[in-house]
């Protein structure tokens, strides 16, 4: 009943995913995967990996891998996982799934049409907190959800050829950052019928501090922040016509939440797991070993539909990426943020 799992790429995200893998029950980690072999030899040696592999199609040939973590920047998400998935292999990828719907949508139909399980890795719609979350405003506890906050931002300062400032690598706030709130506004509300944005864009083109204003068809609203040059709260709240529940910061991690009906206020603890990683990773198990080709806490409908939203934002703000490379291999970059 284990489920061996690989590694695709050796960065910053990829080491804490394997310390998580290493303390989730039925998982084991058998391979890693790089474009330089002596990344993946340096990978495997630090956590105790028997195979590393120095490129991404070896990691995929690999027969002996149920499930394959793709954890390059974004920008390569595509690349990466469709070569696992061209391979026949199942796929967890980080996010934000990929830079646009279209590529999104392809991943998706060769998942299908192949009959492979794949979903994005949005770790924080398995967070037990957050799943209490949800259940809370499924259950009545708020009433009527009608307002969604939301913010993460980082102050940096990030040098011009960081990934988070480089359009050729999905450079900006949006997708590395303000793809936390949007899929925490989705969850909670679905999808919007209306989307504004407002944005500083650096001299390059990305996007340093955004402003998002998504609206309901029932009158609901959610306003979202996000930034690369400021240091916010990092907190999130959804209230409706009988109360709110507030996330303190790090709400896309949170371990507890704080209940307001009225006067009368509770706090409820939800612990997670290791890094926050294990529960993912535990919800990825279930699924192939139930022979599932999607996961229902993060479906393929609700990925696409979180890609559609920051598309119609890009637009909004004027941002766009060149196209990249038609190479199979994007260098490993060391993905910082979660």
């Amino acid at each position: 009943m284990t489920v061996r799992w690989g590694i695709l790429s050796t960065g910053n995200i990829a080491a804490r995913y394997a310390e998580d893998l290493a303390a989730t029950p039925g998982a084991k980690l058998i391979a890693v995967g790089s474009r330089r072999q002596e990344a993946a030899d340096a990978f495997a040696a630090r956590y105790a990996v028997p195979r590393a592999y120095g490129s991404w199609t070896a990691l995929a040939a690999d027969p002996d891998i149920d499930v394959v973590y793709v954890a390059t920047p974004h920008i390569a998400h595509h690349a990466a996982a469709r070569t696992c998935l061209s391979a026949g292999r199942a796929v967890l990828c980080e996010k934000p799934f990929t830079i646009d719907t279209a590529q999104a949508e392809d991943l998706v139909t060769l998942a299908r049409d192949r009959g492979l399980f794949l979903a994005e890795a949005m770790w924080m719609r398995c967070n037990p907190a957050i799943r209490r979350l949800a259940d809370l405003v499924a259950d009545g506890a708020i009433g009527e959800p009608l307002a969604v906050h939301a913010d993460f931002g980082v102050a940096g300062p990030f040098p011009p050829e960081h990934r988070l400032r480089s359009p050729a690598l999905g450079g900006g706030a949006l997708l590395d950052l303000g793809v936390y709130p949007v899929a925490f506004a989705h969850l909670l509300l679905g999808a919007p019928t209306q989307v504004q944005a407002v944005a500083r864009l650096s001299p390059d083109g990305v996007d340093e501090n955004t402003g998002i204003l998504l609206g309901y068809h029932n009158g609901a609203v959610a306003t979202l922040t996000c930034s690369i040059v400021t240091d916010t709260p990092g907190a999130a709240a959804i209230s409706g016509t009988r109360g709110r529940v507030e996330l303190l910061r790090g709400f896309y991690r949170p371990d507890t939440l704080r209940l307001y009906q009225g006067d009368l206020a509770e706090e409820i603890q939800v612990p997670y797991e290791g890094h926050g990683y294990v529960h993912q990773i535990a919800e990825v198990n279930a699924c192939l070993l139930a022979g599932r080709t999607e996961s229902p806490l993060v479906p393929l409908s609700e990925t696409l539909a979180v890609m559609r939203t920051l598309d119609t934002i890009r637009t909004r703000i004027g941002v766009t990426y060149p196209a990249p490379p038609p190479q199979p291999e994007t260098p490993d970059a060391g993905k910082q943020a979660d």
